[in-house]
């Protein structure tokens, strides 16, 4: 079941989302300080390409101070208005009974993106 929601999602809108990580993943890589946020753009770019089947899952280090300090840098810069895109689809998916599993994947990953260094999906 998780591979027909997944290539329902890849069809209707996860390959252009992911496109757009990956796409800002590389801008990201291209400097040094923007690197390990690059690399989570990447892990991001996974998640939002495949999301069904997948659970979300505290990361190890999710309290250390390297991924409080990331998660406030990412959180200004973009994390916020990332969440608030995956927020805005997921209800309006939700309108729908259609919709509901859809919904459901936008809001898991309104959490990832919003806090990325504290959450992975496995």
């Amino acid at each position: 079941m998780s591979a027909l929601g997944n290539i329902i999602w890849i069809i209707f809108g996860g390959f252009v989302a992911a496109l757009y990580y990956l796409v800002g993943g590389v801008v990201l890589c291209l400097t040094i300080i923007g690197i390990p946020f690059g690399l989570k753009c990447f892990q991001l770019a996974a998640a939002v390409l495949t999301p069904f089947g997948r659970r979300v899952v505290k990361h190890p280090n999710a309290t250390g101070c390297v991924a409080t300090v990331f998660n406030i840098v990412w959180v200004v810069a973009i994390g916020w208005q990332i969440a608030l895109v995956h927020l805005f689809f997921g209800v309006i998916l939700a309108v729908t009974v259609v919709g509901l599993p859809f919904a459901q994947q936008h809001f898991k990953l309104a959490a990832i993106a919003f806090l990325p260094f504290s959450y992975d999906l496995q």
